[in-house]
């Protein structure tokens, strides 16, 4: 019974309130402009921090209407701020809200209300845009859909603070990147105007927003020098024409970096200390401000470790760890000294044990918003981890041996938050460019398991991390290596050499040359098996030199130590054959050949191998060919080959002494005796005694 009534039910309480809200709507059709603007009034004072009339005021059609007033030549200036006004308070309602009044087309509407010469007009439009550009919901690209618009926000920057004010917050919000600091940090533009168009930055650039705001950072208004400041944090982020520019920007005789400077300062409020030590951040990073200039060393580094102390909240403490992280992300130097401010990496273990249980928060609504977004400190204390550990051996031991550390990053790998988890692989990632952890620490927490487990399933910025930690973790000293090989890691490995990911593609390429480095026979077969020859190729034609570099790498693996070069070049001898010809006759770079040159010599050493050389004259003519080419790495490697083929004390080497002979070879070997670079001339030299022994 009780669910043929919940419908009927539901249906009047909805109906009751709707009735509620409906004579407000009414109102707005009403012929009388003072009773429509009576409406508009009442309906502002009904909505104000009422989200469920907003709701319902939606429903019933209020927003067409409002528009529809708020663009009528004939309504009164005061009627349509009204509108704009009630407009804006919508909009500050829920996500659904925003959707609704953008399916309505408001900011075409609102932005043609701009041209209005009354300025309390232009801001309620102002504020309204405002409210709605700063959701997420919002395309930033509808700001730029008109080249017009942009020109005349600015033209009004210097129309009240209030303009001031909502156009540097439009601007900071519609100059979107992907996000500070996503993957490793890069952040990329959001999808651009057109096909090939400039990006946010750009336009703003040139629209002259730098020269525009600048002076704004002045301002008597609070409000606006932070917006101000913002909208600066923004433009300057990875972007070197913007940085650059900025530096020798002055405001009343001051260069902007030392206003910034100033703003940095500990009686500050802290949003404007953050703000300011971003803008110094990207214009370090884009090469603008030196590492060891004293605004990084002395100001900007020390209030972003200022930002991680417990004292701080939790989205400040977020915001400096994370640019802190962005900001010594590639400087030793920076690294080292960030190390051994404040304690740092004894602080950062704090962001692990977020909220405790005697934690001094006594707001309920505080306390539940921070339970709710703990996860976001455990992100940037792994990526700061990361930052902080990328170069230096002392600091990496000092994060490990910091309390639970590795269990905390095995942890990570199994959050269900994705950012979590791709910066404990970051973290783990880092840390594993230590030859004694990856010997001490990373084999006692068996981190190969959770990180073989993170690779089975996860969106390829993870797998491109957590593979190329997993190159580390089979390097041939690391004791992980026999464990992942057994876990079927070689499968895994193969598959991602067929991936469309560039960077897969060369991890996992990568990963099997160090699985291949002095390995069993058994694994190389497996690796052969694994990959097949038709991929193997595929690979060898890669038009990127990495993924090309690191399969002849793989190759030269493959074929060392005799009897595995032997039972190689047995089962798949001929494909690898016409493989090196291949790349020996296409246009590649001098490391390129080289490398398949050095793969030509492993061939030579072997006793059966060798003679796959010996009856393919093509590849003895390339051999001899190099052997007097004007570089000398080519000229070398040629060279190996020639003595591992003419080698005395192995069975036939008579033979193949008199072929080689016969084609040239001993008369190049007497030039190349004479040769002024020291390592050809002892080579050939040796190799002549073998002729004479």
């Amino acid at each position: 019974m009780a669910c043929v009534l919940e419908a009927p039910l539901r249906m009047s309480v909805l109906s009751e309130v709707t009735a509620s809200s409906r004579h407000y709507v009414d109102r707005l059709f009403d012929l009388d402009p003072q009773k429509v603007l009576q409406g508009v009034i009442d309906m502002k004072n009904a909505v104000i921090g009422n989200n469920k009339q907003k709701a319902n005021l939606i429903v019933l059609g209020a927003v067409p209407r409002l528009l529809y007033l708020l663009q009528q030549e004939t309504s009164s200036t005061e009627l349509r701020t009204e509108c704009a006004v009630v407009l804006g308070s919508l909009a500050m309602g829920t996500e659904n809200n925003v959707k609704s009044l953008l399916d309505c087309h408001i900011i075409p509407a609102l932005l043609q209300g701009l041209l209005s010469p009354d300025l309390k007009f232009i801001e309620a439009c102002l504020r309204c845009l405002r409210t709605i550009f700063i959701s997420p919901v919002t395309p930033e690209d509808l700001l730029y859909t008109d080249a017009t618009v942009i020109s005349h926000l600015m033209a009004l920057l210097s129309r009240s603070r209030y303009t001031q004010e909502y156009i540097c917050q439009i601007f900071s919000h519609c100059c979107k990147l992907q996000h500070w600091h996503s993957c490793g940090f890069k952040s990329l533009p959001q999808p651009l105007l057109c096909a090939n168009g400039p990006d946010h930055q750009t336009i703003l650039f040139n629209h002259g927003a730098v020269q525009n705001i600048a002076h704004l950072l002045v301002s008597t208004s609070y409000k606006v020098r932070m917006q101000a400041l913002k909208c600066f944090s923004v433009l300057a982020f990875e972007n070197p024409q913007v940085s650059m520019t900025l530096v020798n920007v002055s405001v009343d005789g001051e260069l902007l970096p030392q206003i910034f400077v100033k703003m940095l300062q500990r009686d500050k409020p802290i949003e404007m200390q953050l703000t300011s030590a971003k803008c110094l951040t990207s214009m370090c990073r884009a090469g603008a401000i030196r590492t060891d200039d004293s605004c990084i060393v002395l100001k900007t580094l020390p209030c972003l470790v200022r930002m991680c102390s417990k004292e701080r909240l939790l989205e400040e403490r977020v915001e400096g760890a994370e640019t802190l992280a962005y900001l010594i992300e590639t400087d030793v130097e920076l690294q080292r000294i960030a190390s051994i401010t404040d304690h740092l990496i004894v602080m950062l273990a704090d962001y692990f044990k977020y909220p405790s249980s005697v934690s001094a928060i006594t707001d309920i609504k505080r306390l539940d918003h921070d339970l709710k977004h703990a996860h976001e400190l455990r992100q940037a204390a792994f990526k700061l981890y990361a930052s902080l550990g990328a170069n230096d051996e002392d600091i990496r031991k000092k994060i490990i041996e910091t309390e639970n550390m590795m269990d905390r990053i095995v942890n990570g790998l199994s959050e269900s938050s994705i950012k979590v988890r791709l910066a404990a692989v970051r973290c783990l990632h880092s840390l594993s460019r230590s030859v004694q952890q990856l010997r001490t620490s990373f084999q006692d927490h068996a981190v190969w398991k959770p990180l073989m487990k993170v690779l089975q399933n996860a969106p390829n910025e993870i797998l491109v991390v957590a593979s190329s930690t997993l190159c580390n973790l089979l390097l041939e000293f690391s004791p992980s290596k026999e464990p992942i090989l057994e876990s079927g890691a070689i499968e895994l490995l193969c598959s991602l050499t067929q991936s469309e990911n560039l960077a897969l593609r060369v991890n996992g390429i990568w990963a099997l040359m160090n699985m291949a480095f002095q390995a069993e026979q058994k694994i190389k077969s497996d690796i052969l098996r694994g990959l097949s020859t038709e991929q193997l190729f595929q690979l060898l034609s890669d038009s990127d030199v990495n993924v090309l570099m690191k399969t002849l790498g793989l190759l030269r693996n493959l074929l060392s130590t005799r009897p595995h070069i032997d039972h190689i070049m047995s089962t798949h001898g001929k494909q690898i054959m016409q493989a090196v010809t291949l790349i020996l006759e296409g246009e590649h770079n001098i490391e390129v050949k080289e490398q398949t040159l050095c793969i030509l010599a492993n061939i030579a050493d072997g006793t059966t191998a060798k003679e796959l050389i010996m009856t393919n004259d093509d590849i003895l003519q390339k051999i001899k060919y190099y052997m007097s080419h004007s570089n000398a790495k080519l000229q070398l490697a040629a060279m190996f080959c020639i003595s591992n083929l003419i080698w005395n004390e192995e069975e036939g080497s008579q033979e193949r002494q008199d072929k080689l002979r016969d084609m040239g070879i001993v008369d190049i070997l007497h030039k190349l005796s004479q040769s002024s670079d020291p390592n050809l001339c002892d080579k050939a030299k040796t190799a002549l005694q073998q002729y004479l022994a």
